[in-house]
C-alpha cells in the first residue's frame, strides 16, 4: 500500500542524520503529522529504544489506523517498515501522544522520562490541512473560516476575523504575515463585518489581490489562531532541558518569523538571542549548532514543491 499525502516529510534523509540516533535511545517526533519522520526513526531503533509521536490533531492518529497490514513507503527511499505490524500502533516501543508539543515536559514527567536523545520538530501545516477543503486552512476553496489544529479548541480563525478589535487585529496581520499593508486591511476587514460576519474563506481571500498576499493572510489568522509562536516557544525551552548531554534538536521551520526563533535559540539558548559570555569573555551556550539552515535540494523540490520554503536547523545539547 503505497502512502498517502498526508503530508510528504521535506528533507527526510538529513534530517534523520541530524538526529544522530542511538539504537537504544528515547525521541519525540514533535509533529507527527503522516508519520514519515516517525517511521524513519524507528527503523533505526532497537528493542530498547522509544518514540513519542505528538500531534493534537486527531486525524493524524486516525490516518495511521488505516494502515492494515502492508506498511507505508517512505518517499524518496523505497523501504517498506511495519511490514508484519500493520502500522506504527502496533509496535510496543511507540507512543502516541495527543497533545499540542507545548507540553512535552509535562508528558515525558507522565510517562517517566527525565532525559531524551533527540527531538524533532517539523513546524508548519501539513499537507491535510491545506488540502482538506473542510479545515478551512487554504484559500483554494470555499469552506468555513476555521483553521484550528486541534479541533476541539474554540476559537476559529472565524473569532478572529469577527471578534478582535482594529489594532488587535492589524497587530496580528503585520506581526505573523509580514504584511506591509496590516493596518488598512485589519480596517477594511473591520468596516465589512459591520454589515455582514465573514465566515467563509472565499469572503477573507477577496481582501486581497494577489495569491501571495492570500497566503500571508491566511498564514497570519492561522499561525494566531493556533498560538503557534507561543506553542514554539515553549518547546524549545522545554527541550533545552529535556535533552540529555549529546542530545539533537531538530526542526524544520517553513517562515522567516519561526526560523529567527529557532536560529537565535539555538545560537544562544534562550529566546531572546542573547549570547551570555564567561568571565573571560568567551560565549557560553547550551548548544553546538551541527546545521545553520539547509534548504531542499532542486531534485527535491522538484517532486515536493511545498518543501521549497523548509529550512532545516540541527543543535546538539553541550555537557
Amino acid at each position: 500500500m503505497e502512502e498517502t499525502a498526508y503530508h510528504i516529510p521535506a528533507m527526510l534523509t538529513e534530517t534523520i542524520a541530524g538526529l544522530d540516533i542511538k539504537p537504544a535511545g528515547v525521541y519525540v517526533d514533535a509533529t507527527f503529522g503522516g508519520g514519515g519522520h516517525s517511521r524513519a526513526i524507528m527503523a533505526k531503533l532497537g528493542e530498547k529504544g522509544r518514540l513519542y509521536s505528538f500531534d493534537q490533531d486527531m486525524d493524524a492518529y486516525e490516518n495511521e489506523l488505516k494502515d492494515e497490514g502492508e506498511g507505508k513507503r517512505l518517499h524518496g527511499e523505497g523501504e517498506r517498515l511495519n511490514g508484519e505490524g500493520g502500522g506504527l500502533h502496533t509496535d510496543a516501543r511507540w507512543h502516541f501522544v495527543h497533545s499540542n508539543f507545548r507540553y512535552l515536559p509535562q508528558w515525558m514527567d507522565y510517562y517517566g522520562i527525565e532525559q531524551v536523545d533527540g527531538i524533532l520538530a517539523d513546524l508548519g501545516v501539513s499537507f491535510h490541512h491545506f488540502d482538506s477543503p473542510e479545515r478551512g486552512f487554504s484559500f483554494r476553496f470555499s469552506a468555513p473560516l476555521d483553521m484550528r489544529m486541534n479541533t476541539q479548541q474554540k476559537m476559529t480563525a472565524a473569532d478572529v476575523v469577527n471578534s478582535y478589535d482594529e489594532e488587535s487585529l492589524a497587530r496580528v496581520l503585520y506581526l505573523y504575515g509580514e504584511l506591509k499593508n496590516g493596518k488598512a486591511l485589519a480596517r477594511q476587514i473591520c468596516k465589512q463585518r459591520a454589515a455582514a460576519p465573514i465566515l467563509r474563506t472565499e469572503q477573507l481571500a477577496e481582501f486581497v489581490k494577489d495569491k501571495k498576499d492570500a497566503a500571508k493572510l491566511f498564514q497570519a489568522l492561522r499561525i494566531e489562531v493556533n498560538d503557534e509562536m507561543g506553542a514554539l516557544r515553549d518547546l524549545l525551552t522545554g527541550a533545552k532541558e529535556l535533552l540529555r548531554p549529546g542530545g539533537r534538536i531538530v526542526i524544520l521551520t517553513y517562515h522567516s518569523l519561526e526560523d529567527r526563533l529557532v536560529k537565535n535559540f539555538l545560537r544562544a539558548g534562550n529566546l531572546e538571542g542573547e549570547i551570555e559570555k564567561d568571565f573571560y569573555g568567551n560565549a557560553v551556550t547550551p548548544f553546538k549548532v551541527i546545521e545553520k539552515g539547509l534548504t531542499a535540494s532542486e531534485e527535491e523540490v522538484a517532486r515536493n514543491p511545498r518543501s521549497r520554503s523548509a529550512k532545516l536547523r540541527v543543535g546538539c545539547k553541550e555537557g
